[in-house]
């Protein structure tokens, strides 16, 4: 069937459903939704079941959009506007879209231009024709975000006609008679990094994450360029699971080797994604090292990008849909789950997870109508990779930063910029907030205050109590006065001499890099100051050669070399990563409803990988494999 039949057919569902008096004006397949234009949006406002009733029969995500000759000028809708929405929503931007009829409205408290069940948000389109579009204002401004959301409007023509085409290979009718899956490993597989697959079937190719492995030269990349994945213009789709460079460094690569398709990812992690692009590159630009692309082409994959919410059912081919669930391992990070053919079989791809709820994250789904096939990641899948509980570890660092700040010295906390220094940072504030810390300033330096600035903007991603805390107490503790950016180098300068106690939390997390290293230069030599590795450091890095105990170390400062002194005490605290340990990875799949048929191990050395599918085989009786790198399996 053409895709003119098929919008045909579904014209005369749609016209039986509507109300007397209600006429289509237009419609069409933008990306993976069905969007009907109509001069009575008024009448279908009032009406918010007949929406949900055709979406329902006709199995596609409808968006009802006005017919340009029923929309208000939009200098009179945003007054309508503004009369509707109570003042306590606190709208402080919009932009209207005539092309598409709908208006972004930014407000800091969304909930209340939402209303309940979307009551306003129909009253708006009910007064001034537009279709609403609500987006937070961060808490704590973020240039990351707000240069995300300029280039989404400036691109507005752009990406309707990208979403028109896409629409159209989406929609299209299935052609091949065959029917079989497979997963091919093209990266990340028995190794940390780089992590890529690609899945197909016979209409359909698909790539789950494209990352870099950040500390090799020699297997950086995935492996791009086999037949499996040629041309890179012909891929269906790219999906990421979330914003980590091992999962999305690459990303942009692929639009400059001529990939011009979607990809799929939730909110937060489009926005940490770009962050982290961006940083990635210039790093490597002031260390000389070999750029593997350039900024425009992050903005163009920005441009593609398609963002889905949790638990949103969305076709991303013929014969695919796609639901990202929470993963719990940093902030929008999501296991993906495929529902291929109708029916015929459902793959999940878990990325990394964290199945125990933490200071920022529910616990890891694994609760699917179904799931046939699952591959896990093994990063702590290894027999002896156990991680203390979360309460000890949240203890332990608290009587560090209590001792070394009641004896005068300074806490250095290195630290990755996404998750590992937001959770810190809830337990020290909460730890001051509620005198089991002595209270002292915490001081953000490096990218981390604008990673926090990001985590602001999604509360609805964080975990059911901080939202309880944020919406129905009205109190943000990420918003605290205990914590202070460190926003230029004469303040940076000015801390390194500051003799009160202080809590640092600065980047690189392996210390191979950023701004720690200047408070270390300054702080390594006294004793009453304290390093405290909360995340882990990979052999090599300087991070672990303190941990091991050097007590000397080679800087340059001022242009010369010279050694220094690590006089100042070394602690490590185990039981912050995101990742699940051994127990958790084995919990998240003897739990998992319904029972998986098979279980594919990766993103972890080959003996983790090969112990953790050892483990599950013989406990739960589950067929498991591990995937070689280029080695493609059958799955059905």
């Amino acid at each position: 069937m053409v895709m003119t039949d098929v919008l045909s057919d579904l014209r005369q569902q749609i016209r039986k459903k509507l109300p007397t008096g209600v006429t289509i004006s237009d419609i069409d397949f933008e990306g993976p939704e069905l969007v009907i234009y109509t001069k009575e949006p008024k009448r279908l406002a009032d009406n918010g079941d007949i929406v949900r009733s055709i979406a329902k029969d006709v199995r596609k995500r409808i968006v009802i959009r006005p017919d340009h000759s029923v929309l208000s000028p939009p200098e009179e809708a945003f007054a309508t506007i503004e009369q509707t929405v109570p003042k306590d929503a606190g709208i402080t931007d919009h932009h209207f879209n005539a092309d598409t009829g709908e208006v972004v409205i930014e407000a800091e408290k969304p909930g209340l231009v939402i209303g309940q069940h979307g009551t306003m948000l129909r009253e708006i389109t009910k007064n001034t024709g537009w279709t609403p579009t609500v987006v937070r204002t961060p808490p704590i401004k973020s240039s990351t975000i707000k240069n995300v959301r300029r280039l989404m409007r400036e691109s507005l023509g752009e990406r309707k006609q990208f979403l028109r085409d896409l629409g159209k290979k989406i929609h299209r009718s299935t052609t091949s008679h065959d029917q079989w899956i497979r997963m091919t490993a093209l990266g990340g597989c028995r190794e940390v990094g780089r992590s890529c697959f690609l899945l197909s079937t016979p209409e359909t190719r698909v790539l789950i994450d494209c990352g870099i492995n950040v500390g090799s030269a020699e297997n950086g990349t995935p492996y791009l360029y086999v037949p499996e994945v040629s041309p890179i213009a012909h891929l269906d789709g790219v999906v990421l699971t979330h914003a980590h460079l091992d999962h999305c460094g690459l990303v942009p690569l692929l639009f400059k080797y001529g990939y011009t398709g979607p990809v799929y990812t939730t909110p937060p992690t489009r926005d940490l994604m770009a962050l982290l692009q961006v940083d990635y590159i210039d790093v490597a630009n002031k260390e000389g090292r070999p750029i593997p692309y350039a900024s425009d082409h992050i903005r163009e994959a920005l441009k593609h990008t398609l963002v889905l919410d949790y638990g949103n059912v969305t076709d991303i081919a013929p014969d695919m849909k796609l639901t990202f669930h929470n993963a719990g391992h940093i902030l929008g990070s999501a296991v993906a789950h495929f529902h291929i053919g109708d029916g015929r079989h459902n793959v999940v791809f878990t990325g990394d997870y964290k199945y125990e709820k933490t200071r920022l994250f529910d616990s890891a789904v694994n609760n699917f109508p179904r799931a046939e096939t699952v591959i896990t990641e093994a990063t702590y899948g290894g027999p002896n990779d156990f991680q203390p509980p979360r309460i000890e570890a949240e203890k332990h660092i608290s009587q560090i930063v209590n001792k070394t700040i009641k004896r005068g010295g300074k806490v250095l906390i290195p630290a990755f910029a996404v998750g590992r220094s937001q959770d810190v940072m809830l337990v020290l504030e909460e730890g001051m907030r509620k005198k089991r810390i002595e209270r002292a300033q915490i001081y953000l330096d490096g990218m981390i205050w604008e990673a926090t600035a990001i985590h602001t903007a999604y509360p609805e991603y964080l975990n059911s109590d901080l939202r309880k805390l944020i919406f129905h107490r009205g109190m943000n503790p990420f918003l605290s006065d205990r914590f202070a950016k460190v926003d230029s180098q004469k303040m940076r300068e000015a801390l390194l001499s500051d003799l009160d106690p202080a809590v640092i939390v600065s980047t690189s997390g392996m210390m191979n890099g950023g701004p720690i290293l200047e408070y270390l230069s300054a702080f390594a030599s006294d004793e009453k100051n304290t390093l405290v590795f909360v995340g882990y450091q990979a052999e090599g890095t300087l991070g672990q050669r303190i941990q091991k105990g050097r007590t000397e170390i080679p800087i340059t400062r001022r242009g010369k070399s010279e050694l220094l002194k690590i006089n100042l005490e070394v602690c490590t605290v185990d039981g912050f990563s995101g990742h699940s340990d051994r127990e958790q990875l084995m919990k998240y799949i003897g739990n998992m409803r319904p029972k998986p048929e098979l279980v594919m191990t990766g993103h972890g050395d080959e003996r983790n990988c090969m112990s953790l599918a050892s483990s599950i085989y013989n406990k739960y009786h589950i067929k498991t494999q591990v995937p070689k790198n280029l080695e493609t399996i059958r799955v059905e």
